[in-house]
């Protein structure tokens, strides 16, 4: 007569019924890249400066190799670009009318204003195109937006002995105002540094922003006085649309690197608080932000 042999009972796990999460709690694991506090996130961010330089000038140093020229489109580009502007503008459309030493009027503000254009640019598309850098090392994704922006600011550095010269060509003197470009390229980095982060966490979730970006600059240059002295056309615009005007960003660091360079360009002539609206755009768009890209380190990299 055949017995039923019963098998023994498979043993109870200490962690049955446990989630997921409680049992990493319990044995101390956590997230490999889970999102540290923005203390901590700032700490390692500065831990890797010197990895965020370097980044910065290999980028720089590849960007023209397979250009017979080189390094001088670093320069010809704004200088190419300024000389279409000024037929068009300046001869064309006559913005040049009652606005002295127009050339480097107009070539500091494409010069200024493709700073803050690139930056954003490339920090639309710096973590979208570093996916493979993202998924191999660890490191705060806020190092790429920001190294775009070094890359961008060593360009325009790099520019602006051939800006000096323009200025000092066409008969504009040296003065000790020169040295206000110093605080306003600062400042403006800063700002730089804060939009390239906010765009590099929508272009990370939105591929097709890269797409849209040009647009959008191309309305914010044509807004920004580049071409023009706006102030030669406030009689044309309500008293609250001047104030929105003048309190451009791109606007107001323009401005100061044009009353930096050129002597005609006047304190009465900038718009009003300017150096506080720099400081203030600069504390508000660099720290804002620092901590929305923050706020998505977690999610960089996947899909």
């Amino acid at each position: 007569m055949n017995r039923l042999v019963e098998s023994p009972a498979a043993p109870v796990s200490p962690d049955a019924g446990l989630s997921p999460k409680e049992v990493a709690e319990k044995y101390g694991l956590s997230v490999s890249n889970a999102r540290p506090p923005l203390p901590v996130y700032t700490r390692q961010l500065w831990q890797r400066r010197h990895f965020i330089t370097s980044f910065a000038t290999a980028r720089l140093t590849a960007m023209y190799t397979t250009a017979r020229l080189g390094q001088a489109w670093q320069v010809m580009t704004p200088l190419l670009n300024a000389a279409v502007y000024y037929l068009i503008f300046g001869v064309l459309l006559g913005t040049n009318r009652g606005t002295p030493n127009f050339i480097p009027y107009l070539c500091t503000g494409i010069f200024v204003f493709n700073f803050t254009q690139t930056a954003v640019l490339s920090g639309t598309r710096s973590v979208s195109d570093n996916l493979g850098l993202i998924r191999a090392l660890h490191f705060p994704r806020a190092c790429l937006p920001i190294a775009f922006t070094v890359i961008q600011l060593q360009q325009l550095i790099f520019s602006m002995g051939v800006l000096g010269t323009i200025v000092l060509v066409t008969g504009v003197p040296f003065t000790l105002n020169w040295l206000l470009v110093i605080p306003a390229l600062i400042l403006q980095s800063v700002f730089n540094a804060g939009l390239a982060m906010v765009m590099a966490r929508i272009g990370a979730k939105t591929t097709d922003t890269a797409q849209l970006m040009p647009f959008i600059l191309r309305t914010w240059m044509y807004l920004s006085g580049v071409f023009y002295n706006l102030s030669n056309y406030s009689s044309r615009f309500p008293h609250f649309v001047m104030h929105l005007l003048n309190a451009n960003p791109a606007l107001v660091y323009i401005s100061l690197m044009r009353h930096a360079l050129i002597d005609t360009v006047t304190p009465a002539s900038l718009p009003p608080h300017v150096w506080a609206m720099a400081l203030g755009w600069a504390v508000l768009v660099g720290f804002a932000g620092y901590v929305f890209f923050w706020k998505a380190e977690e999610e960089y990299g996947r899909g």
